[in-house]
């Protein structure tokens, strides 16, 4: 059984690894261990060229786990995610054989490609962990975690996902642009091969599992709680909101805020650590007014953020 200090130690090794290809990202790798650690799924949006698969990569191959990549088209079918049943002329029987879903690590890259039919073959496997085929479930690998990406500029040939879909991703990010050093660290490092071949498994999936296992005993303390669920009622209650963070969304957070707190060295969440997380949590899954054209979630966050009382704790000076 992992303790804290285990699991920041495991955390950074991970961390360390990716960001041998990944450079000046630390934040971003850091909230995507998070997600996995958490049990949620990953969100990666921004314009071609970021990064973003690369990532994905880099975190498959610093991990000892099955890893598996789709590329999402208009012509890939739901079967192909979820398997289908195969007839035998030789056996004269029916065999399940398994589709791209049953791995550990899931890169589905550029899943705004594929048609909604497809997109929804994913809804099970990231909520429950399976997949049914012809009236019969069957059971995901464990750990499971699906990291999807999207380029946020093209419109021609893509289908944007729904919110049910949306509401399914823990977290959504953004890589951005490197900065100018960054930029030229990149190109040197790239310029003479593909580092990705040189990365090598620094976790186990038994240790993943033992991590994930240890981040749910992180302690989250009642007015933390309380704060999440303020958070959400907030905006929900936003004049630009149409429709605000779900019940789902606050246990995204407080799940990600636990993650977050173990790979700090913390066994308790802290309410920084939530104001923190709130962003990459609660943006996707605003859905705004018609009528606030205008409205965009970071402003909306932080009104939410700046209005709601953060809790402190309570000193008894009797004592």
């Amino acid at each position: 059984m992992m303790d804290i200090n285990d699991i920041q130690s495991v955390g950074r090794r991970i961390g360390d690894n990716i960001a041998r290809v990944i450079l000046g990202k630390d934040r971003e790798i850091k909230l995507v261990i998070a997600a996995m650690l958490a049990g949620g799924h990953v969100l990666l949006e921004d314009v071609p060229g970021t990064g973003k698969t690369m990532l994905a990569k880099a975190l498959a191959a610093s991990l000892d786990c099955g890893f598996g990549r789709i590329q999402f088209t208009p012509d890939l079918l739901p079967s192909e995610l979820t398997g289908i049943n195969f007839f035998s002329p030789k056996s004269g029987e029916f065999s399940f054989r398994k589709g791209s879903l049953f791995t550990n690590i899931l890169l589905a890259d550029e899943i705004n490609r594929a048609t909604p039919r497809t997109q929804s073959g994913l809804l099970e496997s990231m909520e429950e962990l399976q997949v049914t085929v012809d009236g019969e479930t069957y059971a995901l690998p464990r750990p499971y975690f699906v990291i999807a990406t999207q380029n946020s500029i093209e419109t021609q040939g893509t289908f944007p996902l729904p919110e049910a879909q949306l509401d399914r991703f823990l977290i959504q990010l953004k890589l951005g642009y490197p900065l100018e050093d960054e930029s030229v660290n990149i190109l040197g490092l790239h310029i003479q091969g593909t580092p990705l071949t040189t990365l090598k498994p620094v976790c186990t999936a038994n240790e993943l599992a033992e991590m994930i296992e240890g981040v749910g005993r992180v302690f989250v303390h009642g007015e933390v709680l309380r704060y999440i669920v303020r958070l959400a009622e907030s905006s929900r209650a936003h004049e630009s909101v149409a429709l605000g963070v779900s019940t789902r969304g606050c246990l995204a957070l407080a799940r990600l805020s636990q993650a977050f707190a173990a790979l700090n060295g913390r066994d308790f969440v802290t309410p920084d650590d939530v104001k923190f997380l709130t962003p990459y949590v609660f943006a996707h899954r605003l859905i705004f007014r018609s009528g606030h054209g205008g409205a965009s979630a970071g402003p909306v966050i932080d009104s939410l953020l700046n209005s709601v009382q953060v809790p402190v704790e309570k000193w008894d000076i009797r004592a």
